[in-house]
């Protein structure tokens, strides 16, 4: 399952980058803030979801 996840990801980002006319591989410097933002999304996905449950209960 976590491969099919990671395809339909990656399929999403590849669609994104060919409607901005973006160039793949991207340049070092924005993979590496791009990279950065994942792992920010994926620290922030989880404390956002403790925060909403917090507020709801």
């Amino acid at each position: 399952m976590n491969y099919l996840i990671s395809l339909a990801i990656g399929l999403g980002v590849g669609l994104l980058y060919g409607a901005l006319d973006f160039r793949s591989p991207a340049p070092p410097a924005i993979a590496l803030v791009g990279l950065l933002g994942m792992l920010a999304g994926e620290q922030l996905w989880p404390m956002g979801r403790q925060l909403v449950s917090g507020w709801l209960s």
